[in-house]
């Protein structure tokens, strides 16, 4: 076997992570580490320029307000979208629920996901009274769009698919995906959580109708994301939610609503969040998604072939999985694996990460899970490694 490339800081932004220092830092695809252009933009908007949204009159909301629209048009523009397509949410989880509950059906109640979904893609269609088929999975842990095309109908409303695996890091065809939904009049919708932080994503060029992903995975802050939607779907919803900022005209006996976005997002909103995620988005462009991904990529391949030389050791999904590693080493629980790693400094991910019908698909309870960022590194690898020769030293019998 040849020697794997190693990836030393290819980014040189390691330092710029301060929660990381002497950490070995891989579970990203729970949730990324923040650089310190995110928490300065954070802290700056919270103690300095902090004010209300939308319903001031004085300067200082005034510029506020200008700093949340121009992250809804960051936001939008990340991914190919226009601002007015635009739905802030509470994240990912918020966007895909809001869709499930508001879309009109027009006499369809079935819904195509796959056998690798995130709960979060399975339960609101469920509460929603979605009838849901599964689309099966290639031996190599693709959704098998093969399949997808041939068990679609004219009865199917939604195609709801992960961009990327947050298991196996597979990655859609989702171009593909838009045509097969399209061919039956159905729509697209993509789960966009762990394809936007390392993926140039373009909605328009792929066919996609809705797209959705949240700002912590994306090194950004928590409690907030985005729902794009194509606008003409978007006004033909209702709003979900009553409260403050999204009605035209209140009265006892009946209300109007603002055109989208607004109608859907009621309330005070995450002011400082959206800073943070249009501090984000803008830290990704400077350094360009295509090198994340290549950078994240040749981590993969890298650490793909140390664990393959481990005897024991069990390696899930294809061989060109976009940022994100499972595993298992014989006769260990993950979570086993996962405390040892973490007393040597490791933190990777264990269990069925809210996909348990992937679970019972790969045939097991659950896996662990190293995922890479834009500040992953070989030294990461390395430690992952050294890791696990101490879980199969403990575990020998």
């Amino acid at each position: 076997m040849n020697a794997p490339t190693r990836i030393n800081s290819a980014l040189s932004v390691r330092d710029q992570f301060p929660a990381i220092a002497g950490w070995h830092y891989l579970d990203s695809a729970a949730t990324a580490q923040k650089p310190q252009a995110v928490i300065d933009a954070i802290t700056q908007a919270y103690a300095r320029d902090y004010a209300t949204v939308h319903r001031g009159v004085y300067e200082r909301s005034a510029t506020m307000t200008d700093a949340y629209e121009a992250s809804r048009a960051a936001g939008a523009k990340l991914i190919g979208g226009q601002p007015n397509e635009l739905v802030f949410t509470r994240g990912a989880t918020e966007a895909i629920n809001l869709v499930a509950h508001t879309l009109p059906k027009d006499g369809r109640n079935r819904i195509l996901l796959s056998q690798l979904e995130h709960h979060s893609n399975i339960v609101p269609w469920q509460l929603a009274g979605y009838e849901i088929d599964a689309v099966p999975l290639t031996p190599d842990g693709q959704i098998d769009l093969d399949a997808a095309h041939a068990m679609l109908t004219e009865r199917h409303r939604v195609v709801a698919f992960a961009h990327i695996s947050n298991v196996l890091g597979s990655i859609l065809d989702a171009k593909r995906a838009a045509a097969i939904a399209h061919s039956k009049g159905a729509l697209l919708l993509l789960d966009g959580c762990q394809a936007v932080p390392r993926l140039s994503v373009d909605v328009a060029a792929i066919g996609a109708d809705f797209y959705a992903f949240s700002a912590h995975k994306l090194y950004g802050p928590t409690g907030i994301g985005c729902l794009w939607g194509r606008s003409e779907l978007l006004a033909s919803m209702p709003p979900w939610q009553g409260g403050g900022a999204m009605i035209d005209k209140v009265a006892f006996d009946a209300s109007t609503f603002l055109d989208p976005p607004a109608r859907f997002e009621a309330g005070t909103p995450h002011i400082v969040g959206a800073v943070g995620l249009h501090a984000a988005v803008n830290w990704v462009e400077q350094l360009s998604l295509d090198a994340i991904h290549a950078h994240e990529c040749a981590l993969v391949a890298e650490a793909r072939d140390a664990l393959r030389a481990i005897p024991g050791v069990t390696i899930y999904g294809p061989e060109d999985s976009a940022g994100i590693v499972s595993f298992n080493v014989d006769g260990v629980h993950p979570h086993d694996t996962a405390t040892i790693l973490d007393d040597g400094g490791v933190a990777v991910r264990a269990g069925h990460h809210c996909a348990q019908p992937l679970m019972r698909w790969l045939g097991v309870e659950a896996t662990a899970r190293a995922s890479f960022a834009a500040h992953s590194d070989s030294s990461d690898i390395a430690e992952l490694v050294k890791g696990i020769g101490q879980v199969r030293r403990i575990f020998a019998k």
